[in-house]
């Protein structure tokens, strides 16, 4: 009778193994909860510290119909208070029926108060939409937007001569003097020459409101320092993480998938906001619709960096599952091993060969991926704005050069390595 094999007993594992696996646990959710702030933050810093990516951000409003519509609302309302074209017709309408005209015709006359005004504001109203729909308004508007942020940037960096161009509620308004002046210039060359004897007619747009601009002007610096090194404390989190487990590629294949989920939370976090943005609006606001649409494209930039860093996570993620230890993935490499086999014994057959240059990418196959790998890490971290075209390019361009140096490689052959060593055994060659 044939006694029964004996079985191994599972090895526990050690109180080391816990404590590594745990701590790779604890830093991949630390680095994947930190990442949505650590976009929000870079965002935000640039945004604010940085004049060139405001203007960038804003320009495309002088372009949008409702924006110039509210723009030209505003205009034609400043003018129109200026000018007092209600004050003018009834002045005009009063002294016409004191003419000693019969009592029908003089009640007729002062009948035409109102329709003499509205034309009026039409007429103010068709040149304002004449200048704020042609391009220099978008110059102006460009122009504007730098001054107000240049100044913007002063108050929160404490400069006393800056304040005064914020309101007393915290409010960034963007002066469009320039378009007044230019509206105001058409209509004097149209006739209405009144505008001549006014002083500068004052007309803004508001951007953002702030209630406690000194708490926001201690927040600068924070914001600053927060946007700067957070995105790498994040980074670093997640490497320690994969670092510190014990199955490294499935570690990588996590943080990839959590920094593409917490990404994917963000975006839902600012769908969310959105609402509450809107449904929060005073009712001071006569154009919801607006102050939606400056929303939106103040957020626009925020919103290409976190599908960047999505990107960026699918890939990593994506790139670690393959080169890991899975049965899939094996079988995947093993597909291409034998297709790259059938190729090269192809180019065998023809006469055609990568001779040394094959057999040295063959051994210097680690120090090639990492160069690759690092060229194109390199090149989303240079870049000066990361957006999902950039991440997804770079990393099909990676991984198409990774195949080309796979296809080309040539690994050595027995016979090969037998003339280069005649004392290397069959064992020591395979």
């Amino acid at each position: 009778m044939t006694s029964p094999v004996p079985v191994a007993a599972p090895v526990p594992r050690g109180p080391r193994h816990v404590g590594r696996s745990t701590l790779a646990v604890v830093l991949l959710l630390l680095g994947a909860l930190l990442a949505p702030v650590a976009v929000i933050a870079s965002w935000a810093g640039g945004l604010i510290d940085d004049t060139d990516r405001w203007v960038e951000t804003v320009a495309p409003l002088a372009d949008d119909p409702a924006v110039q519509q509210a723009v030209t609302n505003r205009i034609t309302t400043a003018i129109v208070d200026a000018v007092g074209v209600d004050d003018l017709a009834t002045e005009a309408t009063s002294a016409l029926a004191g003419l000693g005209l019969p009592p029908r015709v003089s009640t007729l006359v002062e009948s035409l108060q109102a329709p003499l005004a509205s034309a009026a504001t039409d007429f103010v109203r068709r040149g304002v939409e004449r200048v704020v729909t042609s391009d220099a308004f978008s110059t102006a508007w460009t122009e504007a937007n730098r001054t107000a942020h240049e100044q913007l940037v002063a108050a929160l960096r404490g400069d006393p001569d800056a304040l005064a161009s914020i309101g007393a509620d915290g409010t960034l308004s963007v002066q469009l003097a320039t378009v007044v002046d230019a509206v105001t210039q058409l209509l004097v060359d149209r006739g209405f020459t009144i505008l001549e004897r006014l002083p500068a007619i004052d007309a803004s747009f508001p951007l953002m409101q702030s209630a406690d601009l000194v708490r926001l002007q201690s927040a600068y610096r924070l914001l600053h320092a927060a946007g700067t090194w957070l995105p790498w404390v994040s980074l670093l989190l997640l490497a320690g993480g994969v670092l510190a487990s014990r199955h490294r590629s499935r570690a990588l294949v996590v943080a990839g998938l959590a920094l593409a989920g917490a990404m994917l939370l963000l975006g839902v976090g600012l769908a969310v906001g959105r609402t509450l943005y809107t449904e929060s609006l005073p009712e001071a606001v006569q154009r919801p619709d607006v102050a939606v649409i400056v929303y939106d494209q103040v957020i626009s930039l925020l919103r290409i960096a976190l599908r960047a860093v999505a990107v960026l996570g699918l890939v990593v993620a994506i790139v670690a599952f393959v080169a890991g230890g899975t049965t899939a993935a094996r079988s995947l490499r093993r597909s291409w091993s034998r297709g790259v086999a059938a190729v090269r014994g192809a180019g065998d057959r023809h006469g055609v060969s990568t001779g040394p240059v094959g057999r040295w990418l063959d051994e210097q196959r680690t120090f090639v991926r990492i160069v690759v790998v690092s060229v194109a890490g390199l090149v989303i971290v240079l870049a000066d704005r990361v957006t999902p075209a950039l991440v997804g390019w770079t990393a099909i361009v990676a991984i198409l050069v990774l195949l080309v140096v796979s296809l080309l490689a040539r690994p050595a052959r027995p016979a090969d390595a037998a003339d280069v060593d005649p004392a290397a055994s069959p064992a020591s060659v395979r």
